[in-house]
């Protein structure tokens, strides 16, 4: 019996999921078959009753494509002013997300799902943009073409003849709370576009010629109904699985195909396609694994695979189910998919076994009153009988004669040293109690070594009881009649216990098996998961599926210009013309298939839901391994999980390069700002000065205070080329200088270096008398030195007070310089040793932001570490370490004693 009550796990989802729903706001989209059907217009007028009912409403974007009905609708609501973007030189509107997200309406207008927001942005795509409003709890309208949806680009592109390049995921539409169909027929489509309602005159008159014919608004009508129609009936399902109601609803026509195993699979296959295809209905195609599936030959569970292969080429949507009762496997998943007809292949078993086990036809027409079920005949076929030898290698490994020899021997031994116990015991037990220990004999065979040796110790026991022990003795012949019942129920007996026994084991075989088989998915997907290249996930794969199918593996992946190259060691035994046909055609070549089929390897593509990832190329040592049922799907769920980490990894990459790039353009950007500016105000200033010395009317005291000032520009342009110099250097790598030293003597350079920039400061030197000496750089630790000095000055006011400190501090020298001014911005006290990253003083302080970004990479160089905090009340403090390691002894040295 099916358990039909909830699924505990399944509860507790949807309790989450609720919970989660009310939380978020609410996505409704306005989906239409194209332009002009007037779903902008249906978004504005929804939006203005919800505001008639006290919804405060806020226009984010709404394109009116100069159409005077739809500017008409927007009188009366608030719009949002767009945000300026500047790209490649121009300026660019775009929706401002943080104004709206401020603002926190209780609905948002966002017009075109599918819109592609300039570079720059927060996000990439619009519909990013609404997912945040909606997880602020903001309600979102929007509207939506069917050419936009990515499952139907490449069908929209075959009719039209035009490739839309601004697509939208699926599941985001599946995710809306509510779809709105806007639906107009093709010839007032026409007549709108024609009358200048949708484009201005020029615009469509060339739209009517190219996508505005009215085959392809047919065709995109049709595509918006039925997807419209896929979602509705997904909701109607859903809202039967939440209500826990049982019958089907027959509001659209779905057949279920059950495959099995008999000769008539594909005739069985072909007619579930015909019958879908004259009902114009979905149709899935199922087969039920049965612990009795490992007792089939290899021939006919073939022919399970081929029929599902089949099925999916033919356009039917395939699974595979497990249970042990195949009609009540099949009706509750036909439920759950609300199907209406369940179609079946005649079955062609005996009398005797139809009089012993009720065929699946008559179970399923006693327990199917919701469903429809149809039969389809076949023919006989002579080798659906054929048993095979040993049942399943896969299971039980090589069942070889002497294993089995083993079984019948124990099985005899087993009756010979239980006759010998039970002669022990008769003289003080009754014959009916002490039979039971040919029972006991007959069990422990039969779960030892199965069905064979548990009825030959059946048929042992039985007659050795019979001979030894019933009167008249060392006699075949029963002088009771009574006995005979009790031979035959005690055969009767032992043969049903060896039966279930033997079938105990073999399920526990299967059961073994199948947590073999889900256990080796479960490692590869976890170890998958945690790959971060795919180099990783092809060192995974290969290290997995080796020993799990027994056979070489090679993984070739694309380059650049979609060629093929091999990633491992194996590269010799793959073809790669063979793999690069299986690549290009996304079909699987080499042994086994109806392609290539002498080719020694099997090659499988790596198809992921974007796009083909490469292939799996397979050479198996033993073909059971790699060509029975089981683990062809076995083998193609792994190809399937190694294809989606691949993409996986591919759009990590993409996103790491797209930061990296704009992050490149950031600094470049930044780069030439700053040095624009900070260059230009010296160059100014010395094109002045020097033109008052040209023209010769100065006198000497207004000449030396010229030069003085000529002299000062100088330095500060010396001082930034001298910084971005440097940067370029330690970024390059830069070998130290190191010698063993003392800090106090770089110190006073530094404060030499600086001694101009601290004019008008106090400062104050405190280094401990116990510093050690120290190996470093003397002329880097210097610029260290010297940019934290003038940094202080330049962000101090005159008078400020600045303190040098250097005191040990475990196995390292701490350096700190203090300050009593501003401060630094909180927050931003680390991201100050980034590149090109200044203060909030940078529009009065010059500097293009590099100094402490030099300070950090000398330092790190040297092992140290360096930060920057703000100290109470005011002021801000900079320090940096140095590591202190053991000073070598020098030359002399062990000749001095203390």
């Amino acid at each position: 019996m099916t358990d039909t009550r909830p699924d505990p796990d399944a509860l507790l989802d949807a309790i989450k999921q609720d919970e989660l729903a009310a939380q978020r706001g609410r996505l409704k989209i306005f989906f239409g078959a194209c332009a002009g059907v007037g779903k902008t217009f249906a978004m504005l007028s929804a939006a203005r009753v919800r505001q008639q009912e006290g919804c405060k409403v806020l226009v984010g974007v709404v394109e009116t494509h100069g159409r005077k009905e739809t500017e008409a609708q927007l009188h009366g609501l608030e719009v949002l002013p767009l945000t300026q973007i500047e790209y490649k030189g121009r300026s660019l509107a775009e929706f401002d997300l943080d104004s709206a997200l401020a603002r926190q309406p209780q609905l948002i207008l966002m017009d075109e799902f599918a819109h592609s927001n300039v570079p720059g942005s927060r996000h990439s795509k619009r519909w990013q943009d609404v997912e945040e409003l909606l997880a602020a709890g903001i309600d979102v309208y929007t509207t939506l073409n069917v050419q936009h949806l990515e499952s139907l680009n490449d069908v929209v592109g075959q009719i039209t003849g035009i490739v839309v390049r601004e697509t939208l995921p699926d599941h985001v539409f599946d995710q809306a709370a509510e779809v709105a169909l806007v639906d107009l027929p093709p010839d007032e489509l026409l007549a709108r576009l024609a009358a200048g309602k949708v484009y201005l005159a020029h615009q469509a008159e060339r739209a009517v010629k190219n996508f505005f014919r009215k085959g392809n608004l047919l065709a995109l009508r049709e595509l918006a109904l039925r997807r419209t129609a896929d979602r509705v009936d997904a909701q109607m399902r859903a809202y039967r699985a939440d209500q826990s109601i049982k019958p089907v609803w027959h509001a659209r026509e779905r057949l279920l195909i059950c495959v099995g195993h008999g000769p008539g699979t594909e005739k069985l296959v072909r007619s579930g396609k015909r019958l879908a295809a004259s009902l114009d209905a979905d149709w899935i195609a199922v087969f039920v694994e049965t612990p009795a599936l490992q007792r089939l030959p290899e021939a006919q569970r073939a022919r399970i695979m081929k029929g599902l292969k089949l099925a999916q080429e033919l356009g039917a949507e395939t699974t595979v189910l497990g249970g042990s009762d195949l009609a009540a496997t099949l009706l509750a998943y036909a439920r759950s998919r609300n199907v209406s007809k369940l179609v079946v292949g005649k079955s062609s078993a005996g009398p005797l076994r139809r009089l012993l086990r009720q065929p699946l036809l008559e179970q399923l027409t006693r327990q199917a009153d919701d469903v429809d079920v149809y039969v389809v005949s076949h023919e006989h076929d002579p080798d659906s009988t054929a048993t095979q030898e040993g049942f399943n290698r896969l299971l039980f490994g090589e069942a070889s004669r002497q294993k089995q020899g083993h079984g019948y021997v124990a099985a005899l031994l087993a009756c010979l040293l239980t006759t010998g116990l039970v002669s022990l015991l008769t003289p003080f037990f009754d014959l009916s109690n002490v039979v039971m220990l040919y029972l006991l004999a007959v069990v422990l065979i039969a779960v030892r070594f199965g069905r064979g040796p548990g009825v030959l110790a059946s048929l042992v026991s039985v007659a050795t009881f019979d001979f030894f022990f019933v009167p008249p003795r060392l006699s075949l012949s029963v002088s009771d009649t009574q006995y005979l019942l009790t031979f035959a129920v005690m055969f009767a007996v032992a043969l049903i216990i060896s039966q279930l026994a033997a079938r105990l084991r073999f399920e526990a075989n299967i059961a073994t098996y199948r947590e073999r088989r889900t256990r080796a998915l479960y490692e590869l997907g976890r170890e998958l998961a945690a790959a971060l290249t795919a180099n990783q996930i092809i060192d995974i794969a290969v290290s997995r599926l080796q020993p799990l199918f027994n056979a070489s593996i090679v993984l070739l992946t694309p380059n650049s210009q979609e060629q093929l190259r091999a990633e491992n060691d194996s590269t010799a035994q793959a073809d790669l013309g063979v793999a690069q046909w299986v690549y290009d055609k996304q079909q699987a070549a080499g042994l086994g298939t109806q392609t290539l089929p002498s080719n020694a390897m099997l090659y499988l593509p790596l198809r992921a839901p974007m796009r083909n990832r490469g292939v799996l190329a397979v050479l198996p040592e033993q073909l059971d391994q790699v060509f029975l049922p089981e683990q062809q799907r076995l083998l193609e769920t792994c190809a399937a999980q190694i294809a989606l980490a691949l993409e996986r990894v591919h759009y990590v990459e993409v996103a790491q390069d797209a930061i990296v790039a704009m992050e490149s353009e950031r600094l470049r950007n930044s780069v030439l700002s700053v040095i624009s500016h900070d260059l230009r105000t010296p160059l100014t200033t010395l094109v002045g000065l020097s033109s008052l010395l040209a023209e010769g009317q100065v006198d000497a005291r207004k000449q030396a205070s010229i030069a003085q000032s000529i002299q000062e520009e100088s330095l500060r342009m010396n001082h930034l080329v001298t910084n971005l110099l440097d940067m370029a250097r330690l970024q390059s790598g830069v070998k130290l200088n190191k010698a063993w030293q003392l800090l106090d003597d770089v110190v006073g350079s530094a404060l030499r270096a600086c001694q101009r920039n601290l004019q008008g400061h106090q400062l104050e030197v405190a280094l401990a008398s116990d510093l050690p000496v120290l190996e470093y750089d003397a002329v880097l630790i210097e610029r260290v030195l010297v940019n934290l000095l003038e940094n202080a000055a330049k962000y101090t006011p005159p008078g400020s007070h600045i303190t040098l400190l250097a005191q040990p501090e475990g196995a390292t020298i701490r350096v700190c310089v203090q300050d009593d001014g501003p401060g630094l911005p909180s927050g931003l006290e680390q991201k100050l040793f980034d590149k090109f990253s200044r203060g909030n003083s940078e529009s009065t302080t010059p500097g293009v932001g590099l100094g402490l970004a030099i300070c950090r990479s000398i330092v790190e160089a040297h092992g140290g570490q360096i930060t920057a905090s703000n100290r109470q009340p005011h002021g801000a403090t900079f320090c940096f370490t140095l590591p202190v390691s053991q000073m070598p002894a020098l030359p002399g040295d062990e000749e001095i004693q203390p």
